[in-house]
């Protein structure tokens, strides 16, 4: 019995240093990441990075529901503090990146018009992340109104649930959409070019979108995730961070 209850030890404590380890991503990295693990695989190509994407709100409460991520990268600092605050999460929050905010339309615009683009008859349908869950959702709102556009627009919004679904109903389904900025490094979206079918929101407008990272709990004795988590704050992936149009923290 004990040589059974020693070999389930064993095979369990395996398994948690089996190469694999799970992370939550705010949807808004999704165009960097790849690059980031190639990177990462270089340095540790026996470790496995599965990557789960998604708004901040919905990862977060996932998380707090038992979720099994170990580390998380967050779009905000929000969401890591109060994961830190609850010690769900085991490492301070630190800033890994900071996001700038875009506007996007698939056909060619004015966009010498500024935000009063927004208010164009010709917008009918504007795509933002849901600011009650998505950092650069409430960014946009947030830009919106400090130009003094938002109660005249705001009846034209289309809600995506996430950065990336922001991208998608860009594209397909509304006339402008408030975007992160990295998305538009993506090779998919090299046909939209700036000026004519995007432009960057004045960071005036907007409180820093400051972008944080923490181990979580389930990762906490995990040195897998520890390398990756030091890898994210190393000059290496900061610069290929800033490739994708963030800025550095």
């Amino acid at each position: 019995m004990l040589k059974k209850i020693l070999f389930s030890i064993v095979i369990w404590n395996a398994s948690l240093y089996s190469g694999t380890i799970n992370i939550a991503v705010a949807a808004n990295v999704s165009y960097a990441i790849d690059d980031l693990k190639k990177a990462f695989n270089k340095v540790h190509p026996d470790t496995k990075v599965q990557v789960v994407f998604g708004s901040s709100g919905k990862l977060t409460a996932q998380i707090k529901h038992g979720a099994p991520y170990q580390l998380f990268m967050s779009a905000d600092m929000k969401y890591p503090e109060a994961l830190y605050k609850d010690k769900v999460a085991v490492t301070k929050p630190l800033v890994y990146a900071q996001g700038t905010l875009a506007y996007l339309s698939s056909k060619a615009k004015d966009f010498s018009k500024g935000m009063l683009l927004t208010k164009d008859e010709n917008i009918r349908k504007i795509a933002i992340a849901n600011p009650k869950t998505a950092p650069y959702g409430k960014a946009a709102v947030e830009a919106m109104k400090n130009a003094l556009v938002y109660e005249d627009v705001k009846k034209k919004f289309v809600f995506a649930e996430s950065a990336s679904q922001t991208v998608s109903y860009t594209v397909t389904a509304t006339d402008l959409g408030f975007i992160a900025k990295s998305s538009l490094y993506s090779s998919k979206m090299k046909q939209y070019k700036e000026g004519i079918h995007w432009a960057e929101v004045d960071p005036k407008l907007y409180t820093p979108i400051k972008q944080g990272i923490v181990i979580l709990k389930k990762g906490e004795e995990n040195p897998e995730v520890k390398a990756f988590y030091d890898f994210i704050l190393s000059q290496d992936a900061q610069k290929i961070l800033t490739e994708f149009g963030y800025l550095l923290p």
